[in-house]
């Protein structure tokens, strides 16, 4: 007497021993899909849009990478170094001083970047609702003609 049994989509016939087999199903190949062209931009804000999209996101990256430290903090650190004899007093406060001027070269260099960014996004913003705003200035014009 041999039993049939379904299980993970694979027909498996049960023998008399009690042993099984895996008898193989056959599949069939998926029918080939059609490529559809990409459909390009053509608007010109769509690609500003996501050149805007990429900047934030590297903006948002490179914030991610830093490293904000107060200057106290770091005082408190090279000066227990100094007290333990691990560095001398004038090589800390040179350590000190560079780490310092690094950490604002690189908060000025973000602060450009968010302003560039901000600059370019409200120049998006802005060249997108003009024409909104030249039909409500016409609309007002002309409601203030009729009431003349």
């Amino acid at each position: 007497m041999a039993a049939k049994k379904q299980s993970s989509g694979k027909a498996t016939k049960k023998t008399k021993s009690g042993a099984r087999s895996k008898k193989s199903v056959a599949k069939k190949k998926p029918a080939a899909k059609k490529a559809k062209p990409k459909k390009k931009p053509s608007a010109k804000g769509a690609s500003s849009s996501a050149g805007l999209d990429k900047s934030v996101e590297q903006f948002r990256e490179s914030l991610e990478r830093n490293v904000t430290m107060s200057r106290d903090r770091l005082q408190e650190v090279v000066d227990d170094a100094v007290k333990r004899g691990r560095m001398t007093r004038s090589d800390a406060e040179k350590l000190l001083s560079d780490l310092v001027k690094r950490g604002r070269r690189q908060t000025d260099s973000l602060l450009k970047e968010l302003e560039r960014l901000v600059k370019q996004a409200r120049k998006e913003v802005g060249g997108r609702s003009e024409p909104v705003r030249k039909q409500a200035t016409q609309a007002a014009r002309r409601a203030r003609k009729k009431l003349k």
